[in-house]
């Protein structure tokens, strides 16, 4: 099993989220702890989702890419040997 951290940057929190929380559904099953972070002045519209995941490598690439192939989400996997 591989763990590993990923980032996601969303820059259009409010119209981005439903599919955001789609993808998230979708592959709950490899998705330990979601930490999502946003500036509360002004309420800013990007935000910072953390997700630590554990699974295969093709679960954790499959999310990733699920999420790269939304509109205004980049998301970045960080592998933990440990």
């Amino acid at each position: 099993m591989l763990s590993a951290v990923i980032a996601v940057l969303i820059s259009q929190r409010t119209d981005d989220a439903p599919k955001f929380q789609e993808v998230l559904t979708k592959h709950g099953c490899i998705i330990r702890t979601r930490l999502g972070l946003h500036e509360v002045d002004n309420c800013r519209e990007d935000g910072l989702i953390i997700l630590h995941v554990s699974g295969t490598d093709e679960d954790v690439t499959c999310l990733a890419a699920d999420i790269n192939a939304l509109k205004n989400i980049r998301a970045k996997v960080m592998k933990l040997d440990f």
